[in-house]
């Protein structure tokens, strides 16, 4: 599917048209490839069909869609758009009323002529809202290359898998850090330091035990009082931290966790049954669910649900806060993603990119 038919001649707008007969990986790669956060949905005649976002892919895989799905049941049909005569100041009023960043442009016959952009994605603006990566765990399973290296530590193309995450959330404008230690924590931190090389604020935590995925929280010295990110030291990932954090935001959660839909087929054949009767056969089955990805967005209300010093899970956290009727969202990431946890996940990273795995 050749999901951008234009040269690099023709104007910005037109890299954002994508064929109503495109699959959900189209709309990925074309989000992805072009950066313009929307992808305006068109007929064979170019007509206005409707658009889709980042949000409609992530909302179809949460019901279950594949990537190789249609986009047909995820486009937005009743997307507002501009007349040809809306100059562009009353264009950007209007955006700004509506909490929108892109507005198309239609002309009279339903034609997509323009795409009106709010702002420029090249600005990047500093955030404070804390990232906290937990960078603790012992590396058990990675036994020989953690006997005398924390897992963070460990290489990936040239450098630590934790100096990718740190580099990772600062070209996001993320720069105040605060990375969780326990076995060998001296040799992140011996590395790191204040983070001054890297153009960012560094402090660190240090668990005298460990703590789990989320009882390390507890030890941060000034606590958040705005949303902060917590990151899992051993994931490699392209998921851009600002969307989720603002998903969390608008959505008045205290607790976001990044999902990932994971697929295992299995090796047998199924036999239904109802009793004793055979009611259907199914070989080989695919069994689809959403694994944590290791990465969440918190509110500072958590702190309520932590114990200093006491062993606490993420998901455990999770439940606290379910029980307590708090609202805890789920976050459907499309984006290549790698748990650095066995030998072969560490090989995996070392001779893929990213966008490979």
């Amino acid at each position: 599917m050749n999901i951008n038919k234009y040269n690099n001649s023709d104007l910005q707008w037109r890299q954002s048209l994508l064929q109503i007969d495109s699959t959900i990986q189209d709309a990925i790669v074309n989000l992805d490839k072009f950066g313009n956060q929307i992808a305006v949905v068109v007929n064979k005649e170019d007509s206005f069909i409707g658009t889709i976002t980042d949000g409609d892919i992530r909302r179809g895989l949460l019901k279950g869609l594949k990537i190789s799905s249609s986009i047909e049941t995820i486009v937005h049909h009743d997307a507002l758009v501009a007349p040809k005569n809306m100059n562009k100041d009353m264009a950007i009023k209007f955006m700004q009323n509506n909490n929108i960043r892109q507005l198309p442009v239609i002309d009279n016959n339903n034609k997509v002529i323009d795409l009106y952009f709010l702002d420029k994605l090249s600005s990047v603006k500093k955030k404070t809202n804390l990232v906290m990566i937990m960078a603790g765990g012992m590396g058990t399973r990675l036994r020989p290359y953690t006997n005398n290296c924390p897992k963070p530590m460990l290489p990936v193309s040239g450098k630590p898998i934790l100096e990718h995450i740190i580099e990772r959330t600062k070209a996001e404008g993320f720069y105040n850090i605060v990375i969780s230690t326990f076995y060998l924590g001296h040799m992140i931190e011996n590395y790191f330091g204040n983070g001054d090389k890297w153009k960012v604020n560094i402090s660190y935590t240090h668990e005298k035990k460990p703590l789990g995925t989320a009882g390390a929280i507890s030890l941060i010295n000034k606590f958040p009082t705005e949303p902060f990110v917590v990151i899992n030291g051993d994931v490699l990932t392209d998921i851009q931290y600002s969307k989720i954090l603002d998903f969390h935001t608008r959505n008045s959660s205290i607790a976001t966790m990044a999902v990932r839909q994971y697929e295992m087929q299995h090796q047998f054949g199924v036999v239904q049954t109802k009793g004793v009767e055979i009611i259907g056969f199914e070989e080989k089955p695919i069994i689809r669910n959403h694994i944590n990805a290791g990465v969440y967005v918190l509110d500072p209300l958590v702190r309520n649900y932590l114990k200093p010093d006491e062993l606490c899970n993420m998901p455990d956290l999770f439940k606290k806060l379910k029980n307590e009727n708090n609202s805890t969202l789920a976050f459907p990431m499309h984006e290549p993603w790698l748990d650095v946890g066995k030998p072969d996940d560490l090989d995996k990273a070392e001779h893929n990119s990213l966008k490979e795995l």
